[in-house]
């Protein structure tokens, strides 16, 4: 397993993702637990939830999952709304939180996406959140660099831990000015949905098929190979099944060479301007 360093944490350089999970029959919610627990036990650290998943259904699957491994080898993650962002809210949430993932602390709290309540009411709770031991950090997710240049001017907005924003090879839009953004101020960045499964855009295209095919992969692996390929992104696919977790684990093995990389690029360019930041 890869690892990268994010600010002295050492988290694996994919995650956990959970969200749908704990919808399904009993069959399929113990599925997902064997899938989480397989992924634990091949050294991927990062789990990434949020009380929006279900509206706490997957909290209660990961809840689950972790039970009987050492908590401080794990770094637990979740989200909440943005109608959750004031001190009092944001208490009650994690509290609850807590409770369906059955630990006493979250490693990473991040706000799920921008609403109306004043972002510095918003980090004075984290961080009476943070004081108490309830949160080891906090964070964000489908922060802008515009969102995350007004964060860094609050009181304490430079302490943020982390921003969470969708990243796949067919939205690269980030890739412009927020990744470079966040690398030069060492602010950690997280990419959700990988294959773009969670806007229902399958990513497909005759160069791709034509890389999975000479690694012998499938199109996944290859999307998240290049997710990974500067080992700056932590990608957090979701795998609902244990053979999944173990393909995304051996995407991780593939090295695309530079004409590789050129040829994704002529299907898929790279930004040239500023876009607007995707959000499933």
């Amino acid at each position: 397993m890869n690892y990268l360093d994010f600010k002295g944490e050492k988290v694996s350089e994919i995650g956990l993702g959970t969200w749908y999970m704990g919808e399904g029959d009993a069959a399929q919610t113990e599925q997902e637990i064997t899938a989480l627990r397989y992924g634990i036990e091949h050294e991927i650290n990062f789990i990434d939830t949020a009380e929006m998943y279900g509206e706490g259904k997957a909290e209660s699957v990961v809840g689950q999952a972790i039970q009987g491994y050492d908590r401080s080898k794990l770094f637990v993650t979740s989200k909440f709304y943005p109608f959750h962002a004031t001190p009092e809210l944001m208490r009650a949430s994690l509290e609850k939180s807590l409770q369906r993932l059955q630990t006493d602390y979250l490693d990473l709290y991040l706000l799920h996406w921008r609403g109306n309540t004043p972002l510095i009411e918003t980090v004075k709770g984290m961080q009476t959140l943070q004081q108490e031991g309830l949160i080891k950090h906090w964070g964000v997710s489908n922060f802008d660099t515009a969102d995350m240049e007004e964060l860094l001017r609050l009181e304490n907005g430079a302490e943020v831990f982390a921003n969470e924003d969708l990243y796949n090879l067919q939205s690269r839009g980030v890739e412009f000015d927020l990744l470079p953004w966040q690398a030069k101020r060492s602010i950690p960045f997280i990419g959700y949905s990988p294959f773009g499964s969670g806007n229902g855009k399958s990513i497909e295209s005759p160069a791709l098929s034509k890389i999975a095919a000479a690694h012998e992969s499938t199109v996944q692996q290859i999307l998240l190979a290049w997710v990974t390929r500067n080992h700056q992104v932590l990608s957090i696919p979701k795998a609902s099944q244990a053979k999944h977790v173990q393909s995304n684990i051996a995407a991780l093995e593939i090295k695309l060479s530079d004409q590789e990389l050129a040829l994704l690029n002529q299907d898929f360019p790279e930004p040239t301007s500023k876009q607007s930041l995707e959000v499933i």
